[in-house]
C-alpha cells in the first residue's frame, strides 16, 4: 500500500502541498487559510504523532472541507484497506440506575427518562445475543453496563461473559464505567481485546457536562486499561453546546496520549426528554464531518467510528463521513438504549457506497494497515 504524506509549511508563504508517491505525478498545492499557524515549520500529515498543538488542530478544522476530505482519505488509504468498515454490535447488559450525572445520559438516575431498569443480564442470554450478531454480519460484539464503577462480584460475571463472546470468535469490547488497575488485569486475563471509556469533550467544558466523575478520573481508568494490555476505544461526543475550540481540544488531547486509541467514537448527541440536554440542537453536518476528518489526520492508525446518532444522519451525510476517514459502524437496531439504524438500512447503505464489512483480524494480521507503519496492535457507548 503506498503512503501518500501530506506537508505544510509555514516557513514563508501557507501553503499546504501533496508529496506524490510517484515523480511522474503533479503535486496539488492546497493553501490554508490566511493567519493559520503551525507550532513547527512542518507537519506531516499521516505521520504518527503525540505532540499535536491546539493551532495545528484548529488550522486543521480551517481548512476547506474539501480540501479536508482529500486529505483525510489519502492518510486514511495510507493505513487502512479502503472501502472496509468495522461492524460492532453493542448490547446493554445492564441498564439503568447509573448514579453519575452525565447531562447526555438517559441512564441516570437522577432523571425521569423513562428507561427501564435492568439488571445485569444472564451469561447465557449475552450469548445468544452475540450469536445473533455474528449471524447478521458484526465481528465485535460490545458490552455496556451502567455503572459507575463495576464491583468485584460483577466483575467476574462479566469475565464470563467476555469469555463466551470470544469462544465464538467475536472480538470483544466493554464499557462498564471507571476501572481500577486490578479490574482491567482481570478483563485482559479473561481475554478482553478492547475497553471504551469516552473523554466526551474538552477538559474546560466536562464540567458543564459531568460533575461526579472528574476528567483526571476518565484518563486515569485509560492509563489503567492501556498498562492491562487491553486495546482503548476512546472519543467524544459533539452537539451537547460545546464550541469548535472544544472539538479541537478533545481530539488534540486524544491525539496526545501516550499511545492513540485503537478505536475512536465519533458521537453525535441524541437528545433524551428528560435530560439536560434534551432540546439541544445537532451540530452543523459539515462541522460533523469535519471532525471525522481532522480526526483521521491526527490518528491515522485508529479506527474512526461513526457512533451514535447516526440513525438521524442521511445516507449521504454517512457517506461523507466514510470519505473523511470513518472505517467503523454500531451495526444493529439498538445502541444502549437509542436508536440505532437497523440493518438493512445498512445493508443498502453499503452495496449503494460499494463498502464491504471489514473481517475479524487475526495476530499475522494485525500490523497489515500500511505496509511503512505497522499498527500497535482499536468504541463507544
Amino acid at each position: 500500500m503506498v503512503m501518500v504524506c501530506a506537508i505544510v509549511d509555514f516557513d514563508a508563504a501557507p501553503r499546504l502541498t501533496f508529496v506524490p508517491p510517484a515523480a511522474n505525478m503533479v503535486a496539488a498545492e492546497i493553501g490554508p487559510p490566511p493567519g493559520a499557524l503551525m507550532s513547527s515549520p512542518h507537519a506531516v500529515l499521516g505521520a504518527i504523532r503525540h505532540d499535536w498543538t491546539l493551532p495545528e488542530v484548529e488550522a486543521l478544522f480551517a481548512l476547506p472541507l474539501i480540501d479536508l476530505l482529500l486529505h483525510a482519505q489519502h492518510v486514511h488509504r495510507s493505513h487502512h484497506e479502503p472501502n472496509t468498515v468495522q461492524m460492532s454490535t453493542l448490547l446493554s447488559i445492564k441498564t439503568g440506575a447509573c448514579p453519575e450525572d452525565c447531562a447526555y445520559c438517559p441512564q441516570s438516575v437522577r432523571y425521569e427518562t423513562g428507561v427501564q431498569r435492568d439488571a445485569l443480564m444472564e451469561i447465557g442470554a449475552v450469548r445468544e445475543c452475540a450469536e445473533r450478531a455474528k449471524a447478521a454480519g458484526a465481528t465485535r460484539f460490545c458490552m455496556g453496563a451502567a455503572y459507575r464503577s463495576p464491583k468485584d462480584r460483577e466483575l467476574q460475571i462479566i469475565a464470563a461473559m467476555v469469555r463466551e463472546v470470544r469462544s465464538l470468535g467475536l472480538e470483544s469490547c466493554a464499557t462498564l464505567g471507571m476501572l481500577t488497575p486490578d479490574q482491567a488485569r482481570t478483563l485482559k486475563d479473561a481475554g478482553l481485546d478492547y475497553y471504551n471509556h469516552n473523554l466526551d469533550t474538552s477538559a474546560e467544558f466536562y464540567r458543564e457536562i459531568i460533575s461526579t466523575r472528574t476528567y483526571q478520573d476518565r484518563l486515569d481508568t485509560l492509563e489503567a486499561v492501556r498498562a492491562a494490555g487491553l486495546k482503548v476505544c476512546c472519543g467524544g461526543i459533539l452537539g451537547m453546546g460545546e464550541t469548535p475550540a472544544d472539538r479541537a481540544k478533545l481530539l488534540c488531547t486524544l491525539a496526545n496520549l501516550p499511545e492513540h486509541p485503537e478505536s475512536v467514537p465519533i458521537n453525535q448527541l441524541v437528545p433524551v426528554p428528560g435530560t439536560p440536554l434534551a432540546e439541544r440542537a445537532p451540530p452543523d453536518s459539515f462541522e460533523f464531518i469535519k471532525a471525522i476528518a481532522v480526526a483521521r489526520l491526527l490518528m491515522p492508525r485508529a479506527h474512526v467510528r461513526l457512533s451514535a446518532g447516526r440513525e438521524a444522519m442521511s445516507d449521504e451525510m454517512q457517506a461523507l463521513c466514510f470519505m473523511a476517514g470513518a472505517n467503523s459502524i454500531f451495526y444493529g437496531e439498538k445502541l444502549l438504549t437509542t436508536g440505532n439504524p437497523d440493518v438493512e438500512r445498512d445493508r443498502r447503505l453499503f452495496e449503494r457506497l460499494g463498502l464491504r464489512a471489514e473481517a475479524v483480524p487475526t495476530d499475522e494480521q494485525a500490523p497489515r494497515r500500511g505496509a511503512a507503519h505497522p499498527s500497535h496492535a482499536e468504541t463507544t457507548a
